[in-house]
């Protein structure tokens, strides 16, 4: 098999994670299973990754980072009565004024594989920007929100959403300070989220 081949998935030759990772940001995709891809790409930007197969193995995740941080007497700043009420039995106590936490709890819309960023919009954020939020957040996502890339999520909301498409629509990605992003004019107007998924397998 050619180089070519390796480079752009003409055959089946399994590449290495070590190979991804030292890739160029704009050389093509590997040909790799979209989980995979997003979970390379994901811990690339710096956010931290729990992988759960059960709601049990959530909450003791859950538990994990707030005892990990010392959070135990800090509120959670959420905006999602079902996010409320699915974690208001793990002795957690929850605020609506971002004034009052340092850690955000929130679901997506979708996790993207292509770049390892998080799809939210105004169902999880309001009318709030990025950079209005804690700096701590703790996304909850299952597998099945997991697709190839903005495009496809953005055509997936349409499809769900129908008319009423949801405002304020935007992605979580850069999770470490670094210059990198800083000088990344795309970036301008977001800010760097000390970020934690707990990620559900559903399928």
């Amino acid at each position: 098999m050619g180089l070519l081949d390796i480079l752009f998935g003409g055959g089946k030759k399994k590449v290495s994670k070590e190979t991804v990772e030292t890739r160029g940001e704009h050389m093509p995709d590997l040909n790799l299973p979209v989980d995979e891809k997003f979970t390379i790409h994901f811990k690339k930007n710096g956010g931290k990754f729990i992988y759960c197969i059960s709601d049990q193995e959530v909450s003791r995740a859950l538990h994990n980072i707030i005892e990990e941080n010392g959070w135990q007497n800090q509120p959670f700043f959420a905006m999602n009565p079902q996010l409320t009420k699915k974690f208001g039995r793990e002795n957690i106590s929850f605020t609506e004024k971002t004034k009052e936490s340092d850690i955000f709890l929130t679901t997506c819309e979708h996790l993207i594989a292509q770049n390892g960023s998080i799809l939210v919009c105004s169902n999880q954020l309001n009318e709030k920007k990025v950079n209005e939020l804690p700096s701590n957040v703790i996304v909850y996502a299952t597998t099945s929100q997991l697709v190839e890339s903005i495009g496809e999520g953005l055509k997936t909301i349409k499809k769900k959403y129908g008319p009423a498409i949801p405002a304020n629509i935007t992605t979580l990605k850069h999770f470490k300070p670094t210059k990198e992003n800083s000088d990344d004019f795309l970036t301008y107007g977001s800010s760097t989220k000390n970020l934690y998924l707990l990620l559900l397998e559903d399928l």
